[in-house]
């Protein structure tokens, strides 16, 4: 039997995460039946861009740190404390819902090993449980095929690469990939920069997997009665003016504001629940408002009204308009892109021609096969 081994961002303590590394496996299981499916885990690595967060201190003083971030996040006392309990028990209660093992796994010794998708090549961050790991451009893996899919750079740019030191090195890991793919327009440039040669460019598997129809444990009836905004987003990156504009948005139509994800200001309720049912409050959603990749996806599968906050980086900071530029462009979309949240009430009545995201849908989810037929199924 084929063994396949997906190397993703899995172990991260967000939806987005566990959805895009569910799909892909159920994405590669379907072109690949003889194969034996399971996920490997990469070693984190230095971090390239020292910052307060990630220098000099000790996981347990990082951890602290950030509930003290999150801690500070003008919101009801009982919605901090359930969304410190929903991070605290996320990879116990959910990650077995999405079959990640309880302990890690580097057996590489693998048919196949698919890297991807999420920003697995984004080596340039501060995040100190990632860092810069060769791991995840495949280096010195002892795989028979290695593979990309829908791998993204984030807001790792060519500048930043360069300015880093570190083009040598990946130039050297992705002449090892037998078949590259990447998920946006930046992550594309940097690949064709450091190989010469054009990456596929493939959409999440979040958007490749047809969750709506084809996963049955999605809750089929209504999880919360009556009329609710839902905003996704990372905790407390709303700011006050933001949250008042989307509490005023809630209040003229006689809606809740249910926070997932992140806690923020402007939540009625803060709410935790598994993946899963997730997508069946997006689905039952008067709106969403998002500043995430993955949140975006989460509407539109749902065909539900939604405005996605769109942030340039500052400096080394973060920014989603690599990703999520790129995204709504490719859906025909970038009519719900929003800089400013004044604009929130526009935006979310603005019609949406479904039919036409549905066939770029259908066209990308042919090419999603066809790619992994190609670097999966069909693999030596």
């Amino acid at each position: 039997m084929k063994r396949v081994g997906i190397m993703s961002m899995q172990r991260i303590y967000n939806y987005g995460s566990s959805l895009q590394a569910y799909a892909l496996r159920r994405l590669v299981e379907g072109v690949a039946a003889d194969a034996e499916v399971s996920f490997v885990d990469f070693v984190p690595g230095e971090v390239l861009i020292p910052s307060p967060e990630s220098t000099g201190r000790s996981p347990l003083a990082r951890t602290l740190g950030k509930v003290k971030e999150y801690s500070a996040v003008r919101a009801d006392l009982r919605d901090k404390v359930r969304f410190l309990n929903h991070k605290r028990s996320y990879g116990k209660r959910y990650f077995p819902l999405v079959g990640i093992p309880g302990e890690p796994s580097h057996d590489l010794d693998l048919d196949v090993q698919v890297i991807g998708s999420d920003e697995v090549f984004n080596c340039v961050q501060s995040n100190t449980n990632v860092g810069y790991s060769r791991d995840l451009f495949g280096h010195g893996s002892p795989a028979r095929r290695l593979v990309s899919y829908a791998g993204s750079f984030g807001n790792t740019t060519w500048q930043k690469i360069s300015e880093a030191g570190i083009a040598d090195d990946l130039r050297e890991d992705f002449a090892r990939f037998d078949r590259i793919s990447v998920r946006d327009r930046n992550s594309a440039e940097v690949v064709e920069a450091l190989t010469g040669s054009a990456p596929s460019v493939n959409v999440d598997p979040v958007l490749a997997y047809d969750y709506m129809q084809l996963e049955p444990r999605i809750p089929k009836a209504r999880q919360r009665e009556g009329r609710y905004l839902v905003v996704y987003g990372y905790a407390g990156r709303l700011d006050h003016r933001e949250n008042e504009i989307l509490r005023g948005w809630a209040r003229a139509h006689d809606a809740k504001i249910l926070c997932f994800g992140g806690v923020q200001e402007c939540c009625d309720e803060f709410v935790d629940c598994s993946p899963f049912e997730l997508l069946a409050y997006f689905r039952d959603a008067e709106a969403i408002v998002t500043d995430t990749f993955h949140g975006t996806i989460f509407a539109v599968l749902n065909h539900r009204p939604f405005a996605t906050i769109i942030r340039r980086s500052s400096g080394h900071g973060y920014g989603n308009e690599e990703k999520l530029g790129f995204l709504l462009e490719l859906l025909g979309l970038s009519s719900q892109r929003v800089r400013d949240l004044a604009d929130v009430g526009a935006i979310l009545e603005h019609p949406v021609d479904w039919a036409a995201v549905d066939v770029v849908l259908e066209r990308e989810r042919v090419r999603t096969r066809g790619y992994l037929l190609d670097a999966v199924g069909a693999g030596e």
